[in-house]
């Protein structure tokens, strides 16, 4: 389980399969078998090479995020689990990754942008002033359309994750929030 709050942003060695990371701060006490959000996405430490962290990445990753997709030098957000000791700044986020977004329009403002996602398919659980995670960042919901949602980053977000980097076409992780699932799986079961 995390927050959404990234504590590092990383950056790619090596894609593929095997997705290493160099990073300081998370990686001081990862050990192999550790959960780590990458981007939004719950990996597995797989190794330690000096200075990173190794994922081993499996089809149904690559498939359903934009892990797969990545190259050397490209940035990463990261976040350790919580623990019961820890302040849970952001929102609960698993994780698991409902799918990718499509940045339709960043728009500046003085103090930050505004970010206009296309979310076909998911956009049923995206609500007004609901909780999502973008590339595992903890997100407000500041605008719902059909088949789209607006975020407004601060400068903070803008600052210190791969969020001040998007541009119209980029691709992102979308974690939706985790009870608009339940409720929609608990409606189900009643017919």
């Amino acid at each position: 389980m995390f927050t959404g709050i990234v504590e590092e942003r990383g950056r790619v060695r090596d894609g593929g399969r095997r997705l290493v990371v160099e990073c300081r701060t998370v990686a001081e006490d990862a050990q192999v078998g550790a959960s780590i959000a990458v981007s939004g996405v719950c990996l597995t430490v797989a190794d330690r090479p000096p200075g990173a962290l190794a994922f081993d990445l499996t089809e149904e990753t690559r498939s359903r995020s934009t892990l797969g997709s990545l190259r050397p030098g490209a940035g990463v957000n990261l976040e350790r689990p919580v623990t019961l000791a820890t302040r849970l700044g952001g929102h609960l986020v698993q994780g698991h990754v409902d799918g990718v977004a499509t940045v339709e329009a960043v728009e500046g403002e003085v103090d930050g942008v505004q970010v206009r996602l296309r979310c076909d398919g998911l956009g049923r659980y995206v609500v007004d002033k609901g909780s999502v995670a973008v590339d595992g960042v903890s997100l407000t919901v500041a605008v719902v359309e059909e088949g789209a949602f607006t975020v407004a980053l601060i400068p903070h977000t803008l600052e210190v994750t791969t969020l001040g980097r998007l541009v119209p076409g980029d691709r992102v992780n979308l974690e939706v929030d985790v009870v608009a699932k339940y409720v929609e799986g608990l409606a189900g079961s009643r017919g």
